[in-house]
């Protein structure tokens, strides 16, 4: 797989680090005279640390080159490195060019400066948080804490106090996801209602959220439930309530309640178990084992509810819809794995 991802809203090439995050693509190292460097805007709002820059002066041209903006010469990462350099008299210094946007080259010196050399406050790092997230809202707040060294929760309260909101937001991962996660949840659930056939996956990735939600949307349909959790239900709990209620009952039919669909189930079960491929391989006995415990008491199925003692109920009725998402789940898997070799 392609380790570069252009960003969509800025059109600038990223590549993906070992952490996750994304980070923009730079060229590689060449020596420019030190006088046609600009320094300007920094992360470090205390600016130029004297210390730091007697230490590099010390280290002497043993350090690691500096990174610049091609089109505005100005330092990027390497503030106290070209200084010291300066000191000595150097009239050259090896630098990688950053061929983006201003907006993201600052994202590449806060990301930079949190990672190596001198450490950024933590003002700082909250500040140059509220800065990405001013120029960058689209992306989510795992991956502006990944870039500006801050937990996610105080991204996120950063981004609350700036006032900056955006529908869809941009992972770590690349990919796009819904902030209202009621949304995603409606749109999943009217897509699995219209295309039964549909599988976790393709849903997810046609609504933009993960399987394990469309998952959970299914489970509260077939349970009759709403598709959204209590805690983040939209306004309009008469149209929710009317999907559960489709969706009950659209899948009230597949479920294998005749003597005829039982009789069917066992036929098939009896083909698998003749079938080598099935027999002779540690995979397909295991599965064999599994249909066989299953089947043997589906007589019993109706009679267990109603005379389970009741203080048992609960743990039986939790287990079963655990069970049962199982199986839900390996059916999605053969069903992809089945599209994804046609």
């Amino acid at each position: 797989m392609d380790s570069t991802l252009q960003d969509k809203e800025t059109g600038t090439l990223l590549e993906f680090s070992p952490g996750g995050s994304r980070m923009p693509v730079l060229g590689p190292v060449v020596p420019i005279p030190i006088g046609e460097l600009r320094i300007g805007d920094t992360p470090r709002l205390s600016g130029e640390n004297a210390e730091h820059v007697q230490h590099l002066l010390a280290a002497g041209d043993a350090v690691p080159p500096i990174t610049v903006h091609r089109e505005t010469m100005q330092v990027i990462d390497g503030l106290h490195r070209c200084q010291a350099a300066r000191l000595r008299g150097d009239e050259r210094i090896s630098v990688r060019f950053f061929e983006g946007s201003a907006a993201d080259a600052f994202v590449l010196a806060v990301r930079a400066n949190v990672a190596h050399g001198l450490p950024l406050p933590l003002a700082d790092r909250r500040h140059a948080a509220a800065r990405i997230i001013a120029t960058h809202p689209h992306w989510s707040n795992r991956m502006i804490g990944s870039v500006a060294g801050l937990d996610p929760r105080t991204v996120a309260d950063v981004r609350q106090a700036g006032g900056v909101t955006a529908e869809v937001r941009v992972g770590q991962d690349g990919r796009s996801r819904p902030v209202n996660g009621a949304q995603g949840r409606i749109a999943a659930s009217k897509l699995m209602i219209a295309n039964p056939g549909m599988s976790l996956r393709q849903i997810a990735r046609e609504v933009g959220i993960s399987p394990e939600t469309v998952r959970d949307v299914r489970n509260r349909l077939q349970l009759g439930e709403e598709p959204v959790p209590n805690g983040s239900r939209p306004r309009e709990p008469g149209t929710l309530a009317r999907l559960a209620s489709d969706a009950k009952t659209a899948s009230s039919g597949a479920q294998p309640s005749t003597g005829r669909s039982r009789m069917a189930m066992m036929q098939a079960v009896r083909r698998l178990t003749a079938d080598p491929a099935l027999r002779f391989t540690d995979t397909g006995r295991a599965l064999l084992r599994m249909l066989h415990v299953q089947m043997a008491g589906m007589e019993e199925w109706g009679k267990i509810g109603p005379n389970l003692p009741p203080h048992c109920g609960m743990t039986v009725a939790d287990l079963a819809r655990e069970l049962a998402g199982m199986w839900r789940s390996l059916a999605d898997d053969v069903e992809q794995n089945l599209a994804d070799t046609a």
